[in-house]
């Protein structure tokens, strides 16, 4: 049997001390999500998260550093994720763009909105990127290589 985690990535995206995240889809249920998707054959971590920032939120992102890896099993599905999340400037927004078709909205909430709403977060990994965002925790990115 082959093991075969689900690598993805975040970006934790600030302005006027809001944070923007998307309302997808997930079982039926709209829960929020920092804006993250899966890393692609031939993308550096950063391109991925670069592009899908762009694909689910329509701003174009600038990573400045890394809060951190996670890993997550979601017993249920007996899935395991390993997420890279990042942080850095949004750029500017593109209004004419269409978003994913996973995405239902996007949402500006201030961090103790987004504790708020923990109920309907898609994965604990939102809370805890956000947690260590708010601690501090930014990692050079050359912590990530790609060769």
């Amino acid at each position: 049997m082959q093991w075969t985690p689900h690598v993805t990535v975040a970006s934790i995206l600030k302005q006027d001390n809001k944070y923007l995240f998307v309302q997808e889809r997930k079982n039926k249920r709209l829960v929020i999500n920092q804006p993250a998707g899966h890393w692609e054959p031939g993308e550096t971590l950063i391109d991925a998260a670069i592009r899908e920032t762009l694909e689910e939120t329509a701003w174009h992102f600038e990573p400045h550093a890394i809060t951190g890896i996670y890993q997550w099993h979601h017993e249920r599905s007996n899935e395991t994720f390993l997420r890279f999340c990042f942080s850095g400037t949004l750029l500017e927004h593109d209004s004419t763009r269409t978003l994913d078709p996973d995405i239902e909205s996007t949402i500006w909430l201030t961090a103790e909105e987004l504790i708020e709403q923990q109920d309907v977060h898609r994965s604990p990994l939102v809370q805890r990127c956000m947690d260590d965002y708010l601690s501090g925790i930014q990692h050079d990115l050359r912590i990530v290589s790609a060769l």
